[in-house]
């Protein structure tokens, strides 16, 4: 069931959904940059997240925030889009009621909505933000961090400096046990160009510590 249709908000939201084969398997949301600058769903690193978490067992769902595609609405400078995220994660845990455990992961605008959503629902235990525009909106919110996860950004960002992401990592206040990561990949701008593939590199390093190290692909339809 690939492609799926289900109730937000504004209305109807368009998504992607891969479902787990075993029983109680984990959920994964995956959050696309801003829609205003042509953030989609089918962004290619959101793309290569979404199989990546396929192929670790996960029950994946992406999704086209509000006015995106065909999902219905309009941009809401993101508290439209935080409730979208909600609905979505709602959508998936009806979709998997025996699911043990759930993960976000976000690109740049995703980024800030995925750990907005993060603070929100305490069944969240670990996240992916990738160019998490720190410099842009406020990550205040972060106080304390809930749940250990992964920032990586790129050495030649100049949308969302790395320097301004290190600054908001190092303010934040962590729960006991919770540690915040952070990989930053030489040479690559903010959307990774060229660098997709050492970008998922050090996603899965991450993974496979956190994780454990994936098994066979899995079987996957798009």
């Amino acid at each position: 069931m690939p492609e799926v249709i289900f109730t937000g908000p504004a209305g109807r939201i368009e998504g992607r959904y891969q479902p787990a084969k075993e029983k109680g398997a984990p959920i994964a949301i995956i959050l696309h940059p801003h829609p205003q600058f042509g953030g989609t769903m089918n962004n290619q690193i959101v793309y290569n997240l979404y199989y990546d978490f396929v192929k670790r067992g996960f029950s994946v769902l992406r999704f086209n925030f509000r006015g995106v595609g065909r999902s219905q609405g309009a941009f809401d400078h993101g508290q439209g889009e935080l409730s979208d995220a909600a609905a979505a994660l709602d959508w998936a845990q009806a979709m998997n009621p025996d699911a043990r455990a759930c993960w976000i992961a976000g690109v740049s605008f995703g980024a800030w909505i995925g750990m907005q959503l993060l603070m929100r629902r305490p069944e969240i235990e670990g996240f992916i933000s990738i160019a998490a525009m720190a410099n842009r909106y406020d990550f205040s919110f972060l106080a304390p961090c809930p749940s250990s996860g992964l920032f990586v950004h790129g050495s030649e960002d100049r949308v969302a400096p790395v320097r301004d992401v290190v600054s908001v990592i190092e303010k934040v206040k962590t729960q006991k046990g919770v540690k915040l990561e952070h990989a930053v990949i030489d040479g690559a701008n903010h959307f990774f160009d060229g660098k997709v593939d050492e970008l998922m590199v050090s996603v899965d390093e991450y993974l496979d510590k956190r994780l454990g190290a994936t098994s066979a692909p899995a079987e996957i339809t798009e």
